[in-house]
């Protein structure tokens, strides 16, 4: 039952995002957007993972993966000189 719930929180997160995004209401740059991304994706890594799907894993795991990058690349603000 709490894999069920965490795959349907995890697709809706992946999904809203998704979703804001096509509608203007977010970029791809937003850390909202990479925020979700994040926590959908591990959601639906630890369940993958539970499952012992391997497939899923890897695609799961890798886009988590990849929504970090933006969280902590966080552009350095020009100088004030």
């Amino acid at each position: 039952m709490l894999d069920q719930l965490m795959s349907m929180i995890g697709a809706v997160l992946v999904l809203g995002a998704y979703a804001q995004l096509q509608r203007g209401r977010m970029t791809a740059k937003d850390a909202s957007y990479a925020w979700l991304n994040f926590v959908g994706a591990l959601f639906l890594t630890i369940v993958a993972v539970r499952d012992r799907r391997l497939g899923f894993i890897v695609l799961e795991g890798s886009w988590a993966l990849l929504s970090v990058w933006p969280l902590i690349r966080r552009p350095v603000p020009p100088s004030a000189s």
